[in-house]
Order: structure tokens, then sequence, then C-alpha cells
């Protein structure tokens, strides 16, 4: 079994995964030149719904629309949250399902492929900068050396 981190990547196309990587790339790029934006970048990100988001989304409004319409209409309709709950499982399992195609065409991205951007961002702008220093510190520490000295 594939690890979370990597399912839905190794059950799409390579062009999706491609499109998506070029997509990050570049816009790491362009903030590169506009770093004054970063902010308002990492806020979007943070509103984007990742892949696994949407497809529970989906499957919820799908599942929830069979019942309405089998206690409404005709119980056939029961099949339908039949149907999603087992494309739902099956994603579960192997991260991929029938609307796994769709998504990554339409340029949903894992959760890791979201923070993948996030990081870069964050990079860019410098808020490493302080964990650096922070690992610097330790490592001077548990070598017993002192702050002002650089480590051994």
């Amino acid at each position: 079994m594939t690890t979370t981190r990597n399912r839905v990547p190794l059950r799409s196309s390579e062009s999706d995964n491609r499109r998506i990587e070029r997509t990050m790339r570049a816009n790491v790029a362009f903030f590169a030149e506009h770093r004054d934006q970063i902010a308002d970048r990492l806020h979007e990100l943070d509103r984007e719904w990742d892949i696994e988001r949407t497809i529970e989304a989906n499957a919820a409004v799908i599942g929830f629309t069979g019942i309405v319409l089998a206690a409404a209409h005709n119980q056939r309709w029961l099949a339908l949250p039949a149907l999603v709950t087992g494309f739902l499982f099956q994603h579960a399992i192997q991260g991929w399902c029938p609307p796994v195609p769709v998504l990554r065409k339409l340029g949903f991205r894992t959760s890791y492929e979201i923070e993948e951007e996030r990081r870069a961002l964050m990079a860019l702008r410098g808020d490493f900068r302080h964990v650096a220093e922070s690992a610097d510190s330790a490592l001077r520490a548990a070598r017993g050396v002192p702050n002002a000295t650089a480590p051994a």
C-alpha cells in the first residue's frame, strides 16, 4: 500500500502530475520576483481545497442526494449512495476513484503538493532563518560550545 502522500500522484496521469508541478514552480518563480505578494498567496493556499477534501465533499453531496431521491421518489436511488461509498472506500485504499482523473485535470492538488508550494514561498520570504539559527544553537549546546563561538 502506498503512503497517503503519494497515492494520488501515483494513480494520476504523468501529464497531470507534470502540469501541477509546472504550475507550482511557475507560482514560486512569480513570487520570487514579487515577494511583497507572498502573504496574499499564502492566504490563498490556506483556503485552497485539496483533492481529498473535494472528493469527500463530492461523495457527501452525491450520497445525500441519493438518499433524498430514494425517500422522495424511488428506493432504487439508494444505489447512488452505495456506489459513491464504494468509490470513497476505493480512494481510501488505492488513492484512485473515478473523480480523481477529472479533479486532477481541473488542477486539484494533494495537501502535500499545496504544502510544497507553501514551504517554498515561506523560504523565499525568509521564514526559516530562525530555524537554522535555532538548530545551530542546539548543536552548539549539545557539543558544549558556548553560543559566542562557532560550532566545532
